[in-house]
């Protein structure tokens, strides 16, 4: 199916050929990378290489996302990942909401892999009572109202499904389960975003996540004027500013290379595919 305009991936390396920190975006369930692109964009312009994938299912019709499963999308952030890995030092992965879920699955799986990991109201479980119905009705029911655009600010909209398919909603409480009883296993550095005031994941996720991981470096930040977009809302410019520090900082750690050495003068420029 065609992909909606604006839906599409994104890429982007330093112009210079230097390839020092790499970074994955992941979006979240029935969203797509125009929720990342302007932080991918923000990370660019400072220098840093970054893939912003399109999860299998999304970004053309909600149907195309029940035909697809957890699996599906972990595959293609996993993908990212080793294109990064190829070819720089240090290799990050940001994930919000579902995209959290599954950058806290690759650090778990690809732990010695990733420097570290960001989250923006990462899903690990749902408070929601009709989701214990889910299993059931998943296929006499393709559809539920949608979770999409809840974003403070006013004007902005988040590129997305208007509906959640049940197929690939059930698929992704697979995941929570394995997600939560593996997450000891989180053990690289993490930050982590979270909005008291977000309508679709519930704080209590990131309470869940902070209390399981096994890292020591951990920095949580709690976003008081955004929703569960956040990466769109009224704290974007603090996500990027602080998630560029963090990379900066772990990348100075594992390496020894300073962190004024990394700067916006071998930015690239970020481009859409079609793939």
């Amino acid at each position: 199916m065609p992909v909606m305009p604006g839906a599409e991936p994104f890429a982007s390396d330093p112009r210079d050929g230097s390839r020092d920190i790499g970074v994955v975006l992941s979006h979240g369930l029935t969203g797509t990378p125009q929720s990342m692109r302007a932080w991918g964009e923000y990370l660019a312009g400072e220098g840093v290489g970054v893939r912003g994938p399109r999860l299998p299912g999304h970004g053309t019709r909600w149907q195309d996302l029940n035909r697809t499963r957890w699996p599906d999308w972990y595959a293609e952030v996993e993908r990212a990942v080793d294109d990064l890995r190829g070819e720089y030092r240090s290799v990050f992965v940001f994930g919000q909401s579902m995209g959290g879920t599954l950058t806290l699955r690759l650090a778990q799986e690809r732990g010695d892999d990733l420097a570290g990991i960001a989250l923006v109201n990462p899903s690990v479980t749902t408070l929601r009572r009709d989701a214990a119905i889910a299993p059931y009705i998943q296929w006499v029911v393709p559809w539920v109202p949608g979770v999409a655009n809840d974003i403070r600010k006013p004007g902005v909209t988040e590129l997305a499904y208007d509906r959640l398919p049940t197929r690939a909603a059930v698929s992704l409480t697979a995941l929570w389960r394995l997600v939560r009883a593996d997450l000891p296993r989180v053990r690289c550095p993490v930050l982590l975003f979270h909005s008291p005031s977000d309508h679709v994941v519930e704080p209590v996720n990131s309470t869940l996540v902070l209390e399981g991981i096994g890292s020591d470096d951990v920095t949580d930040v709690v976003l008081s004027d955004s929703h569960h977009v956040a990466t769109l809302d009224n704290d974007a410019p603090t996500i990027f500013a602080d998630s560029l520090a963090f990379v900066r900082r772990v990348h100075a750690d594992r390496t020894g290379v300073p962190t004024d050495s990394i700067s916006g003068t071998t930015a690239g420029t970020t481009t859409g595919t079609t793939a």
